[in-house]
Protein backbone atom coordinates (compact mmCIF):
# COMPACT_ATOMS: atom_id res chain seq x y z
CA UNK A 1 0.00 0.00 0.00
CA UNK A 2 1.54 3.39 -0.98
CA UNK A 3 2.57 5.67 1.87
CA UNK A 4 0.49 8.80 2.28
CA UNK A 5 2.27 11.94 1.02
CA UNK A 6 3.35 14.36 3.75
CA UNK A 7 2.51 17.30 1.49
CA UNK A 8 0.31 17.59 -1.59
CA UNK A 9 0.72 20.81 -3.59
CA UNK A 10 -2.49 21.59 -5.50
CA UNK A 11 -1.78 23.60 -8.67
CA UNK A 12 -4.80 24.78 -10.66
CA UNK A 13 -3.78 25.50 -14.24
CA UNK A 14 -5.24 27.18 -17.29
CA UNK A 15 -2.83 27.96 -20.13
CA UNK A 16 0.34 27.51 -18.08
CA UNK A 17 2.62 25.62 -20.50
CA UNK A 18 5.45 28.10 -19.92
CA UNK A 19 5.28 27.94 -16.15
CA UNK A 20 4.34 24.35 -15.34
CA UNK A 21 7.71 22.64 -16.02
CA UNK A 22 9.54 25.39 -14.14
CA UNK A 23 7.30 25.39 -11.07
CA UNK A 24 7.44 21.58 -10.98
CA UNK A 25 11.23 21.65 -10.99
CA UNK A 26 11.32 24.31 -8.27
CA UNK A 27 8.90 22.41 -6.04
CA UNK A 28 10.72 19.10 -6.30
CA UNK A 29 14.01 20.87 -5.48
CA UNK A 30 12.69 21.96 -2.07
CA UNK A 31 14.07 20.34 1.11
CA UNK A 32 10.62 18.94 1.96
CA UNK A 33 10.00 15.28 2.69
CA UNK A 34 7.59 13.38 0.45
CA UNK A 35 6.28 16.34 -1.54
CA UNK A 36 3.72 15.45 -4.20
CA UNK A 37 2.09 17.69 -6.82
CA UNK A 38 -1.50 17.56 -8.05
CA UNK A 39 -2.09 19.55 -11.24
CA UNK A 40 -5.77 20.46 -11.72
CA UNK A 41 -6.14 21.47 -15.35
CA UNK A 42 -9.31 23.08 -16.71
CA UNK A 43 -8.98 21.76 -20.27
CA UNK A 44 -6.40 24.39 -21.22
CA UNK A 45 -6.45 25.10 -24.97
CA UNK A 46 -2.67 25.65 -24.99
CA UNK A 47 -1.97 21.99 -24.10
CA UNK A 48 -1.17 22.41 -20.39
CA UNK A 49 -3.10 19.22 -19.60
CA UNK A 50 -1.09 17.13 -22.05
CA UNK A 51 2.14 18.63 -20.75
CA UNK A 52 1.06 17.76 -17.20
CA UNK A 53 0.55 14.14 -18.28
CA UNK A 54 4.08 14.07 -19.72
CA UNK A 55 5.49 15.46 -16.49
CA UNK A 56 3.52 12.86 -14.53
CA UNK A 57 5.30 10.14 -16.51
CA UNK A 58 8.68 11.73 -15.76
CA UNK A 59 7.83 11.99 -12.05
CA UNK A 60 5.86 8.79 -11.64
CA UNK A 61 4.18 8.53 -8.24
CA UNK A 62 5.02 12.13 -7.30
CA UNK A 63 3.13 14.23 -9.85
CA UNK A 64 -0.55 13.60 -10.45
CA UNK A 65 -3.02 15.17 -12.86
CA UNK A 66 -6.72 15.85 -12.50
CA UNK A 67 -8.34 16.79 -15.81
CA UNK A 68 -11.53 18.84 -15.72
CA UNK A 69 -13.64 19.12 -18.83
CA UNK A 70 -14.23 22.87 -18.76
CA UNK A 71 -13.02 26.13 -17.25
CA UNK A 72 -15.53 26.74 -14.46
CA UNK A 73 -13.47 28.96 -12.21
CA UNK A 74 -10.85 29.00 -9.50
CA UNK A 75 -13.12 27.89 -6.65
CA UNK A 76 -14.38 24.65 -8.25
CA UNK A 77 -10.85 23.83 -9.44
CA UNK A 78 -9.47 24.11 -5.91
CA UNK A 79 -12.39 22.20 -4.41
CA UNK A 80 -11.80 19.36 -6.88
CA UNK A 81 -8.09 19.39 -6.03
CA UNK A 82 -8.72 19.42 -2.28
CA UNK A 83 -11.10 16.48 -2.56
CA UNK A 84 -8.56 14.51 -4.59
CA UNK A 85 -5.75 15.33 -2.15
CA UNK A 86 -7.90 14.21 0.77
CA UNK A 87 -8.75 10.97 -1.09
CA UNK A 88 -5.01 10.40 -1.57
CA UNK A 89 -4.50 10.72 2.21
CA UNK A 90 -2.25 13.78 2.08
CA UNK A 91 -1.41 15.00 5.57
CA UNK A 92 -0.82 18.62 4.53
CA UNK A 93 -2.38 20.27 1.48
CA UNK A 94 -0.91 23.42 -0.03
CA UNK A 95 -2.67 25.63 -2.57
CA UNK A 96 -0.68 27.95 -4.80
CA UNK A 97 -0.55 29.49 -8.26
CA UNK A 98 1.66 27.99 -10.94
CA UNK A 99 2.98 31.34 -12.19
CA UNK A 100 5.64 32.00 -9.49
CA UNK A 101 3.69 34.84 -7.91
CA UNK A 102 3.69 32.37 -5.01
CA UNK A 103 7.37 31.53 -4.59
CA UNK A 104 8.18 27.95 -3.54
CA UNK A 105 11.02 29.12 -1.27
CA UNK A 106 8.45 30.09 1.39
CA UNK A 107 6.97 26.59 1.70
CA UNK A 108 9.45 25.25 4.31
CA UNK A 109 8.70 28.29 6.48
CA UNK A 110 4.96 27.68 6.12
CA UNK A 111 5.41 24.07 7.22
CA UNK A 112 7.52 25.14 10.19
CA UNK A 113 4.81 27.59 11.24
CA UNK A 114 2.14 24.92 10.84
CA UNK A 115 4.12 22.71 13.20
CA UNK A 116 3.62 25.34 15.92
CA UNK A 117 0.03 24.14 16.21
CA UNK A 118 -1.88 26.03 13.51
CA UNK A 119 -4.57 24.68 11.21
CA UNK A 120 -3.91 26.98 8.25
CA UNK A 121 -0.90 29.10 7.33
CA UNK A 122 -1.28 31.87 4.77
CA UNK A 123 1.51 33.44 2.74
CA UNK A 124 0.59 37.11 3.18
CA UNK A 125 1.53 40.18 1.17
CA UNK A 126 0.32 42.43 3.98
CA UNK A 127 1.70 40.83 7.13
CA UNK A 128 4.60 42.77 8.65
CA UNK A 129 7.56 42.22 6.35
CA UNK A 130 5.46 41.30 3.32
CA UNK A 131 5.39 43.27 0.06
CA UNK A 132 4.16 43.30 -3.55
CA UNK A 133 5.80 43.83 -6.91
CA UNK A 134 7.40 47.23 -7.36
CA UNK A 135 5.59 47.68 -10.67
CA UNK A 136 2.18 47.89 -8.99
CA UNK A 137 0.58 51.30 -9.42
CA UNK A 138 -0.30 53.40 -6.39
CA UNK A 139 -4.02 52.79 -7.08
CA UNK A 140 -3.59 49.02 -7.29
CA UNK A 141 -1.61 48.91 -4.04
CA UNK A 142 -4.16 51.13 -2.29
CA UNK A 143 -7.13 49.08 -3.48
CA UNK A 144 -5.59 45.72 -2.56
CA UNK A 145 -4.31 46.92 0.83
CA UNK A 146 -7.65 48.49 1.73
CA UNK A 147 -9.60 45.40 0.66
CA UNK A 148 -7.47 42.93 2.60
CA UNK A 149 -6.19 44.79 5.65
CA UNK A 150 -9.35 46.80 6.36
CA UNK A 151 -12.49 46.05 4.35
CA UNK A 152 -12.71 42.25 4.67
CA UNK A 153 -11.37 42.21 8.23
CA UNK A 154 -13.88 44.83 9.35
CA UNK A 155 -16.80 42.87 7.91
CA UNK A 156 -15.75 39.29 8.70
CA UNK A 157 -13.18 39.69 11.50
CA UNK A 158 -10.82 37.17 9.88
CA UNK A 159 -7.49 37.13 11.79
CA UNK A 160 -5.26 37.38 8.70
CA UNK A 161 -4.22 40.45 6.71
CA UNK A 162 -4.47 38.89 3.23
CA UNK A 163 -7.95 37.41 2.93
CA UNK A 164 -7.80 37.01 -0.86
CA UNK A 165 -4.41 35.27 -0.83
CA UNK A 166 -4.26 31.95 -2.64
CA UNK A 167 -0.98 30.75 -1.08
CA UNK A 168 -2.17 28.63 1.85
CA UNK A 169 -1.16 25.51 3.71
CA UNK A 170 -3.98 23.44 5.23
CA UNK A 171 -4.13 20.45 7.50
CA UNK A 172 -6.07 17.57 6.03
CA UNK A 173 -8.29 17.54 9.11
CA UNK A 174 -9.08 21.23 8.69
CA UNK A 175 -10.29 20.86 5.11
CA UNK A 176 -12.47 17.93 6.12
CA UNK A 177 -13.86 19.87 9.09
CA UNK A 178 -14.61 22.92 6.93
CA UNK A 179 -16.91 20.70 4.81
CA UNK A 180 -16.11 21.72 1.24
CA UNK A 181 -19.76 21.36 0.26
CA UNK A 182 -20.39 24.59 2.24
CA UNK A 183 -18.24 26.61 -0.14
CA UNK A 184 -20.24 28.29 -2.90
CA UNK A 185 -18.00 31.07 -4.18
CA UNK A 186 -15.99 31.22 -7.34
CA UNK A 187 -13.19 33.53 -8.40
CA UNK A 188 -11.02 35.21 -5.79
CA UNK A 189 -13.79 35.58 -3.22
CA UNK A 190 -13.45 31.80 -2.86
CA UNK A 191 -10.31 32.50 -0.82
CA UNK A 192 -12.22 34.82 1.49
CA UNK A 193 -15.00 32.28 1.98
CA UNK A 194 -12.59 29.46 2.84
CA UNK A 195 -10.82 31.60 5.44
CA UNK A 196 -14.08 32.86 6.93
CA UNK A 197 -15.60 29.40 7.30
CA UNK A 198 -12.41 28.07 8.91
CA UNK A 199 -12.32 31.04 11.30
CA UNK A 200 -15.98 30.69 12.30
CA UNK A 201 -15.43 26.98 12.95
CA UNK A 202 -12.68 27.84 15.42
CA UNK A 203 -9.61 26.75 13.49
CA UNK A 204 -6.31 28.51 14.24
CA UNK A 205 -5.23 30.64 11.29
CA UNK A 206 -1.92 32.44 10.96
CA UNK A 207 0.33 33.90 8.27
CA UNK A 208 3.91 34.52 7.26
CA UNK A 209 5.08 37.52 5.22
CA UNK A 210 5.94 36.98 1.56
CA UNK A 211 7.07 39.06 -1.39
CA UNK A 212 4.48 38.82 -4.17
CA UNK A 213 5.98 39.43 -7.64
CA UNK A 214 3.89 39.81 -10.76
CA UNK A 215 3.88 36.82 -13.08
CA UNK A 216 6.65 36.90 -15.69
CA UNK A 217 5.05 34.46 -18.13
CA UNK A 218 1.46 34.03 -19.30
CA UNK A 219 -1.53 36.25 -18.60
CA UNK A 220 -3.04 37.32 -15.30
CA UNK A 221 -6.62 36.18 -14.61
CA UNK A 222 -7.39 39.14 -12.30
CA UNK A 223 -9.42 42.12 -13.51
CA UNK A 224 -11.49 44.96 -12.01
CA UNK A 225 -14.75 43.04 -12.49
CA UNK A 226 -13.47 40.26 -10.21
CA UNK A 227 -12.40 42.82 -7.60
CA UNK A 228 -15.83 44.46 -7.56
CA UNK A 229 -17.55 41.10 -7.31
CA UNK A 230 -15.41 40.18 -4.30
CA UNK A 231 -16.35 43.43 -2.53
CA UNK A 232 -20.07 42.69 -2.86
CA UNK A 233 -19.79 38.98 -2.07
CA UNK A 234 -17.96 39.66 1.20
CA UNK A 235 -21.23 40.91 2.74
CA UNK A 236 -23.07 37.83 1.54
CA UNK A 237 -20.50 35.59 3.19
CA UNK A 238 -21.29 37.07 6.60
CA UNK A 239 -24.97 36.35 6.06
CA UNK A 240 -24.28 32.87 4.71
CA UNK A 241 -21.81 31.61 7.32
CA UNK A 242 -22.05 33.96 10.30
CA UNK A 243 -23.99 31.38 12.34
CA UNK A 244 -21.21 28.75 12.24
CA UNK A 245 -19.60 27.58 15.49
CA UNK A 246 -16.79 25.10 16.27
CA UNK A 247 -19.44 22.52 17.14
CA UNK A 248 -20.46 22.54 13.47
CA UNK A 249 -17.19 21.16 12.14
CA UNK A 250 -17.66 18.14 9.92
CA UNK A 251 -16.65 14.97 11.72
CA UNK A 252 -13.47 13.29 10.55
CA UNK A 253 -15.39 10.02 10.56
CA UNK A 254 -17.52 11.39 7.71
CA UNK A 255 -14.45 11.70 5.49
CA UNK A 256 -15.86 9.36 2.86
CA UNK A 257 -19.07 11.40 2.64
CA UNK A 258 -16.97 14.51 1.95
CA UNK A 259 -15.33 12.88 -1.03
CA UNK A 260 -18.56 11.69 -2.56
CA UNK A 261 -20.37 15.05 -2.46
Amino acid sequence: MPRMPDLMVVLPTYNETENLPLITEALFALPVNDLNILVVDDNSPDGTGQLADELAQQHAGRLHVLHRTEKSGLGPAYIAGFRQAIAMDAGLILQMDADFSHQPKYIPDMIARMNEGYDMVCGSRYAKGGSVDESWSFYRKLLSTFANRWYVRAILNIPITDATAGFRLWRRETLIGVDLSRVESNGYVFQVEMAYIAHKLGYKLTEIPIYFPDRKRGQSKMDIRIQREAAVETWRLRSRHGYLTPQMRKSLTSDNDELSD
